[in-house]
């Protein structure tokens, strides 16, 4: 049998062959599957922002979101919670953070934005519970739990949030006036020149009047940082905006925690 006939015998065989994976050979690297190997989330999806310690448990969370078509991102710590809550739609929130406490930073997410918090926590006694809601979540979930009921709550929580009308951009205490949208600050109608970090420290207090604010939740929110010593910053912004403001009774020193909007 000619060389021809052989090729074209063989040609044959292999279409009747089941297809078989590629087996790599000894001493050949084989490229690992990657997340461009798999079609991302629809246009559109909701984007869920997983805060988890745990990272096999993180990592098998957001791979389950994934596969439901949710637009889910994990971090490990409350800092980068703070610092990534604002491009979620949903924040699935372990309370158990190496950085800070998981109540500590849902009432700060909740003391600038409206977006939905579930907390997902170890955490199962009643007080427990009652202090998460309090803290601001929307809903409470004990570990161990099943996908389908928290697929379940998400689907819930989201559908009160799109019923509820859109959160107010504008805070007034007193004569203090606090524009969100524009970043305009006024006291008795007249603007007050702040910096950019003297801004968002005003409004992160005056988002929570009478509430003490810590000195690290203020660090994590303002500056991005809870790890560093910054040595007086808070203190030399805060003495900048009460000179602003004209009277140091706007911003009230707590020794040993943090401060809260006063009023003159």
């Amino acid at each position: 049998m000619n060389r021809q006939a052989v090729d074209l015998l063989d040609a044959r065989s292999q279409r009747n062959l089941p297809h078989r994976p590629t087996i790599p050979q000894p001493g050949r690297a084989v490229a690992p599957q990657t997340a461009a190997d798999h079609p991302g989330p629809p246009a559109g999806a909701l984007r869920v922002l997983v805060v988890e310690n745990d990272v096999r448990a993180a990592d098998s969370l957001v791979q389950g979101l994934l596969r439901q078509g949710y637009a889910a991102q994990s971090v490990a710590t409350g800092t980068k919670a703070l610092q990534a809550h604002r491009d979620a739609d949903l924040l699935l929130l372990d309370l158990d953070l190496p950085d800070l406490d998981g109540l500590e930073v849902c009432r700060g997410i909740r003391a600038v934005c409206d977006t939905p918090v579930i907390a997902v926590t170890a955490r199962g006694s009643e007080l427990d519970r009652v202090l998460g809601l309090q803290a601001g979540s929307d809903d409470y979930l004990v570990k161990p739990y099943g996908f389908r009921e928290l697929l379940a709550r998400m689907e819930a929580v989201m559908r009160r949030v799109r019923q509820q009308p859109a959160a107010a951009q504008v805070i007034t205490h007193g004569p203090l006036r606090i524009d969100v949208g524009t970043r305009v600050a006024t006291l008795d109608g007249k603007p007050v020149d702040l910096t950019r970090k003297e801004f968002d420290l005003l409004h992160l207090l005056a988002s929570q009047p009478g509430t003490v604010m810590p000195r690290r939740q203020l660090m994590a929110q303002v500056w991005d940082d809870t790890w560093s010593h910054r040595g007086r910053t808070i203190d030399t912004h805060v003495s900048s905006l009460r000179g602003k403001l004209g009277s140091s009774s706007w911003i009230i020193t707590v020794r040993g925690v943090g401060f809260r909007l006063g009023h003159p």
